[in-house]
Order: structure tokens, then sequence, then C-alpha cells
């Protein structure tokens, strides 16, 4: 016959090693599933990273030519920027048309040599500079701002992502840890439960009960359930 004592403790530590087990496979299963939420959210991030990064390229871009244009950088990276509108196929359109229509309408009033044509065509071409510039510098700030709002989306994507993340690493130190104290619980509980059998063995062995003829052993002081006082 199975000695009982030995199939108590077996039984005990048998439950004990199953609750581990158990532990260890629901703090695997919610760590794995925290990594794969983890990858998904670097995954969404670093997309809306790569869909706004034209806008912030165009919006760099945009501030740095703003800058010039504005003297900020220099006089030579601003006389660089006046040129480059003065040598541009709009201010050539602009001035050729506006000269030929001063002249066609000297021509048509007998003026075409006077001295109000002539300031009038000196004047034009400053003019139609001035105000390409101001256009220039107004268009370029329009893709300034929306580059700002880009790089401010891929900043707060990027908070949101890492709270995520840090809320999920949060997860999987809570699942190690909770995995840990259930398997210290397990097996404290067999020790303590081993412990109350084996005080009960010291506090009835040599006790004999009213009917026995021999006193109780150790072993059977521990599954003895009367009280001898």
């Amino acid at each position: 016959m199975p000695n009982p004592i030995v199939a108590m403790i077996g039984g005990s530590v048998g439950s004990a090693i199953i609750q581990n087990n158990t532990a260890k496979k629901a703090a695997g299963a919610q760590i794995a599933a925290a990594d794969k939420g983890i990858a998904e959210q670097q995954r969404q991030f670093e997309r809306v990273q790569k869909l706004l990064e034209p806008y912030v390229g165009a919006g760099k871009t945009a501030l740095s030519q703003q800058m010039a244009l504005g003297g900020m950088s220099g006089p030579e990276e601003q006389q660089a920027a006046i040129a480059a509108i003065e040598g541009g196929q709009e201010f050539e359109a602009l001035t050729r048309q506006g000269e030929e229509a001063i002249l066609q309408n000297a021509s048509a009033t007998g003026g075409l040599r006077g001295g109000n044509t002539q300031g009038a065509l000196a004047q034009f071409r400053p003019q139609v500079l001035s105000s390409l510039i101001n256009q220039q510098y107004t268009r370029l700030g329009g893709l300034t701002t929306l580059g700002q709002n880009a790089a401010v989306g891929v900043g707060n994507a990027g908070m949101q992502t890492g709270q995520n993340i840090s809320n999920l690493y949060g997860q999987q130190g809570a699942a190690v840890s909770g995995a840990a104290m259930a398997q210290g619980n397990a097996f404290g509980n067999v020790l303590g439960g081993l412990g109350t059998l084996a005080g009960r063995g010291m506090a009835y062995e040599g006790f004999t009960p009213q009917g026995a003829t021999n006193p109780l052993t150790f072993s059977q002081g521990m599954f003895y359930g009367g009280s001898k006082f």
C-alpha cells in the first residue's frame, strides 16, 4: 500500500509544479502579446513618419530659401535668391508683357520717345521684381507652415508611440512579476502545508487515542484529527 504521506507530499508538489507551469505560460503569452504590440506601434510610427517625410522636407527647403530671401542667411545668399527670381521665367514674361503694353500705349498716344514713357519703363522692372520677391516669400511661408505642421504631426505620433510602448513594457513587467509571485505562492503553500502536517505529527506523536492499544507514531499523528487535550 502506498505511503499516504509520500502520496500527499507528491500531490502537493505536483500541484505546485502545475501552478508554476501555468503561471509561466500565462506570463509568456502576455509578454508575447506585448512584444507584438510594441512591434506594431513602431511599424505604424515609421509609416506615419514616411508619409509625412515629403512635407517635412519641403518645409525645411522652403524655410531655408525664405531665410535667404529675407537676408537672414547673409547678403550673398540674399543676392543669390533675388537673382534667381530676376532670372526666372515668370519675371521675364511679366516684364516683357508689361513693357510691350507701355510702348504700345505710348505709340498710340504719340509719346513713344517722351520722358514719361522712359520713366515708366525704368520703374517697371524694379516694381515687378519687388512684387515677385514678396510673392515668393509668401509662397515659401506657406510651405514652411506646411512642413512645420507635418513635423508637429510626426512629433505627436512619436510621443504617442512612446507612451504606448511604455505601457506595453509595463504590462510585460507586471506579467513577469505576477508569474514570479504565483510561483512563490504555489511552493510557499506546499511548504506551509507540509509544515502544518509536521507540527501535527509532533503534537500527537506518542499520544494514545481512546480505544487504541498503541500510541501514535509521528506519521500517524500527522493524520490524526482529534485533540489529546
